[in-house]
């Protein structure tokens, strides 16, 4: 399939989307949020995709919505009245069921902040920066930001993002728990290298399930969440995933995982 706003490669398990807007910091669009979920759609059904990196092509990583498309006055509110939280806008990512890492290698801003939140794991390259500038702009926290973010970072620190607006640097958000901090020299590399390891070592069986305990804990009391740990543990024990794990380890050989 061919994308215009973004590219989209897959080698050695791993799916590399990269926002491809160089020339407005890749400001968000209604047609990029499209291609957006296109892929993830694609790579959800790809057999040959483990995991799936996020990031942006130059020196930013998603500047927030294109201002051009900001300011627009017959721009239309996005509104669903389930609140499934799967229908939501950017639900669907909490139901793609591999991980979702994003690289963040440059400025996050606004939305372009809201997507890398969403994803399982996010790393930041030293200089980068993140903002949720909405008490400037006249807006307030949107896509689930205002529940998603305490629950990364603690509500201190959601507080003071979001009612302040300001803009905080790599370190800071690395120290806030927001993002795993990495030197910008090399940062794409050890990314990519971080999700081919994941990729290549790890049950594709094992990290659906716990993807699903992960989104499910967030509801669960100590006790649901240890109950379902039981029946999962349970379950694997009759998987090929299960037996595979054992045996590589045995033999002292690469897993060959297949996600049963």
């Amino acid at each position: 399939m061919e994308w215009s706003e973004l590219k989209y490669t897959v080698r050695d398990g791993v799916g590399l989307m990269t926002l491809n807007r160089p020339d407005r910091l890749n400001a968000w669009t209604p047609n990029l949020e499209i291609e957006l979920r296109s892929v993830i759609e694609n790579a959800q059904h790809d057999d040959a995709v483990r995991c799936v990196v996020i990031t942006g092509a130059g020196k930013a990583f998603c500047a927030g919505m294109d201002m051009a498309v900001l300011g627009s006055s017959d721009r239309p509110a996005f509104m669903t009245e389930s609140e499934d939280d799967v229908l939501q806008r950017y639900g669907y990512l909490f139901d793609f069921d591999k991980p979702l890492i994003a690289a963040i290698n440059g400025a996050a801003v606004g939305v372009g902040l809201c997507l890398a939140l969403y994803c399982d794991v996010r790393f930041i390259a030293s200089g980068a920066k993140v903002a949720a500038p909405y008490t400037r702009r006249g807006l307030v926290a949107e896509h689930g930001l205002a529940w998603l973010l305490p629950r990364l970072i603690g509500p201190l620190h959601t507080a003071d993002l979001l009612l302040s607006g300001r803009t905080i640097e790599a370190q800071e958000a690395s120290l806030m728990g927001m993002a795993l901090l990495r030197p910008s020299e090399g940062f794409h590399e050890t990314v990519m290298a971080y999700a081919q390891e994941l990729a290549s070592s790890c049950s594709p069986r094992s990290v659906r399930v716990i993807k699903k305990q992960l989104l499910q804990a967030r509801y669960q009391t100590f006790g649901q969440a240890t109950h379902t740990a039981d029946r999962e543990i349970a379950l694997c024990r009759g998987t090929h995933d299960f037996k595979e794990g054992v045996q590589h380890f045995l033999e002292k050989r690469k897993p060959n995982f297949t996600g049963q």
